[in-house]
């Protein structure tokens, strides 16, 4: 059976263990979020795993506000990073230079770095955790951090090549005794999936092709959508933080200033009448270009 839904995230907890599970599903916001960009097959499969493992740590941490999640390092991606929030709206963008193989994992790609999961909460204080990208894949890296920032036992799958990505997660509940042989031979089972299946396959039935003698609970499926939060009053405000002179000077060379969107490719362009109105506080949203 093909998987026809939207792109979506399922969350499940086992009724007879003390542990949850996610799968995250993405094909419309993956493909989005490449489009533009013509990252090699080894940064599109990083990315896709990154989408991913955003999705799958916004429903497990759980906040209302924004989250992002960066990988820098000292290889030729030198930036990977997905932003995205409690509603599960995401948007990424890598930087990168010279060739990468295709066969490039995590290491070889970032080098010697760490991932920053810096969570924005709407209200309350703002928290960011360092993981060491000491593992050769980010779901190894993350298991780590939740083993050792929140003692947690905690597995992750992560799969990506291009057009598709997936991942699941199982983790122990928060505040329970650790069930950790219930946890082990639901991860053992969760461990038979496939990349294939998990692509090809609707929820329901990778869930009962896995755990078809567990009893478990499937929540609401959430749909996740690629979105970017640029705009033309957003761009107005970085170039108004500019001196006026330098912007001055480049609309004499340029006749007009054009700042494209990193994340979406969208190209905003303001010309001599638009910078006089932003500093007269006047600019017209029907002055666009």
């Amino acid at each position: 059976m093909s998987n026809t839904s939207l792109d979506s995230l399922n969350r499940y907890m086992f009724e007879q263990a003390d542990v949850r599970g996610q799968m995250v599903q993405l094909e419309q916001s993956y493909q989005r979020m490449l489009q533009g960009h013509d990252y090699p097959l080894a940064l599109q499969r990083l990315m896709g795993e990154l989408l991913c493992a955003t999705s799958l740590l916004t429903a497990t941490l759980k906040f209302e506000g924004d989250i992002a999640v960066q990988l820098q390092g000292d290889g030729p991606v030198s930036l990977a990073v997905v932003n995205g929030t409690q509603n599960q709206e995401m948007r990424g963008v890598a930087h990168y230079q010279g060739s990468l193989k295709d066969d490039a994992n995590l290491t070889d790609l970032i080098g010697k770095g760490h991932m920053v999961i810096t969570i924005t909460p709407d209200k309350g204080e703002r928290y960011q955790g360092v993981v060491a990208l000491d593992q050769s894949s980010i779901a190894a890296c993350l298991e780590s951090y939740f083993e050792r920032s929140e003692q947690l036992p905690t597995n992750i799958w992560l799969f990506a090549d291009g057009q598709h990505a997936a991942g699941m997660l199982l983790q122990v509940l928060p505040g329970k005794d650790s069930d950790l042989a219930g946890f082990e031979h639901l991860a053992q089972l969760t461990n038979t999936i496939s990349a294939k299946e998990l692509f090809e396959l609707d929820a329901e039935n990778i869930l009962h092709r896995l755990y078809h003698q567990e009893d478990l609970r499937l929540f609401d499926a959430v749909a996740v959508e690629f979105k970017c939060r640029c705009s033309r009053e957003r761009s107005a405000a970085a170039i108004r933080s500019i001196d006026r002179q330098e912007l001055e000077s480049i609309l004499a060379d340029m006749g007009h200033i054009a700042l494209d969107c990193d994340y979406c490719g969208t190209k905003y362009e303001f010309d001599s009448i638009d910078v006089a109105a932003l500093f007269d506080g006047n600019l017209s949203d029907n002055h666009t270009h």
